[in-house]
């Protein structure tokens, strides 16, 4: 039997890219049969593969100018609505206020690969979107499918080790957003031992972490990064480690971006590493400040002019506060995503990465957040309804204190040396 798929020549379709993908996009849409769907669903997300960028962006433009709600429909089913505003008109409301495309969506989703086309397709809109903001109707379309179908409900924890398939391993050195991964010695050091990896996998794409974070086992809260990325002849592991350090939180997928997994992997984390290690009490991050030094830039500040106080400038902008200590929102991400977890900020570290990227974006400090399990509700609701921050005597006192402390720290090298952070990752820690 033959299926009755929409066809064009391959010379016609070599020279109008364009219009074939419009083509089978319609032909998609009109298609009943289940397998006459997915073979149409196949070609349509070949098609838009082979699309360079420009002609993409068009496609898309089209999708949002041709494809949208149908406007009859929705102006009878809003008079319905108003005439007798009922459970039954509501659900026809809606479904009249849905724009086509979304079905479209959908229907790709359906083709070997087509989630992995989709979260492609996302990330490319959020490269473009700055330049061309009439596609944000069709990112917001991708955004609310993707979170639904990447909710924690279909996301796998599992831990990535040395044994792991060798593509998922240069997943992890390409993907590192945080602290760069040094080849495949660096790695194993970050693998084996009192370290340990774990990743968000969903069915649809089985070899790629969502997001992974990498956890030192110690005795101590950690106060600098170094003796973390030690090589593991070089460091000694605990017998009964008492503190897991989150040191590194990063994407993988930059389709997805903004949808929320990282505060469910790290208290699936905790949980799983108290089952395996009785002895563990404290889990708390050592995490960068990537927008630091940007912020006291904007503003003419310095960390190492004269009658500053780094540390409690530092404590202003991951609380948000003003000079006057008037609580404010976090300008920081990584601060936000943490707080807004539920941590505490507990301490902030004075030298604790003097790479060239954490010279660049913060002058070499980072910060600790605390995980207490009996305080991440209340301390989350706090956050999420008030903009509270949960934090420590030490950083309430660096707030609440003189604006300018005796105490100066002068890093004439670290200005010598500040560079641009790379952006092309995606860390959230």
């Amino acid at each position: 039997m033959r299926l009755n798929v929409p066809f064009l020549p391959r010379k016609a379709a070599h020279r109008d890219p364009l219009g074939e993908a419009q083509r089978l996009s319609l032909g998609l849409l009109e298609s009943c049969g289940e397998t006459q769907g997915t073979l149409t669903a196949t070609r349509l997300a070949a098609a838009l593969a082979s699309l360079d960028d420009e002609t993409a962006q068009g496609y898309d433009l089209w999708l949002v100018d041709q494809l949208g709600p149908d406007a009859a429909m929705l102006g009878a089913s809003i008079e319905r609505w108003l005439e007798r505003p009922d459970a039954a008109h509501a659900a026809q409301l809606t479904r009249s206020a849905e724009p086509r495309r979304q079905e479209l969506l959908r229907r790709v989703n359906t083709a070997p690969c087509g989630t992995r086309h989709l979260v492609d397709w996302r990330a490319r809109l959020l490269r473009q979107l700055a330049q061309c903001p009439a596609l944000a109707p069709l990112e917001a379309d991708l955004r609310h499918l993707l979170a639904s179908w990447f909710n924690r409900g279909f996301l796998t924890l599992r831990p990535i080790t040395w044994d792991s398939p060798a593509r998922l391993l240069e997943r992890l050195i390409a993907h590192e957003a945080v602290h760069n991964i040094a080849g495949w010695s660096d790695l194993r050091g970050r693998l084996e031992g009192d370290r340990r990896c774990y990743g968000f996998f969903h069915p649809a794409l089985p070899d790629t972490p969502l997001i992974f974070v990498e956890v030192a086992l110690t005795d101590h809260v950690s106060e600098a990064i170094a003796p973390l990325l030690d090589h593991p002849s070089s460091r000694t592991a605990p017998d009964r480690p008492s503190t897991a350090i989150f040191y590194s939180i990063s994407n993988c997928e930059p389709g997805l971006r903004g949808l929320q997994f990282g505060n469910f992997l790290i208290k699936q984390i905790v949980a799983d590493l108290k089952a395996e290690f009785p002895t563990l009490t404290t889990f708390a991050t050592l995490s960068p400040i990537p927008g630091l030094v940007r912020w006291l830039d904007a503003g003419g500040r310095s960390l190492s002019r004269e009658g500053d106080d780094p540390r409690r400038l530092c404590a202003l902008y991951l609380t948000g506060s003003a000079p006057d200590g008037t609580p404010g929102r976090p300008r920081d991400p990584v601060a936000a995503f943490h707080l807004g977890n539920g941590a505490e900020l507990w301490r902030i570290n004075p030298h604790a990465d003097v790479s060239p990227k954490g010279i660049a974006q913060s002058e070499g400090m980072m910060v600790n957040y605390v995980y207490r399990e009996q305080d991440l509700v209340a301390n989350h609701e706090r956050f999420a309804q008030h903009g509270h921050v949960a934090r420590s005597r030490e950083v309430a006192a660096l707030i609440d204190g003189p604006a300018a402390s005796p105490w100066r720290w002068t890093l004439p090298w670290a200005h010598a040396h500040r560079l641009s952070s790379p952006q092309e990752k995606q860390p959230c820690q």
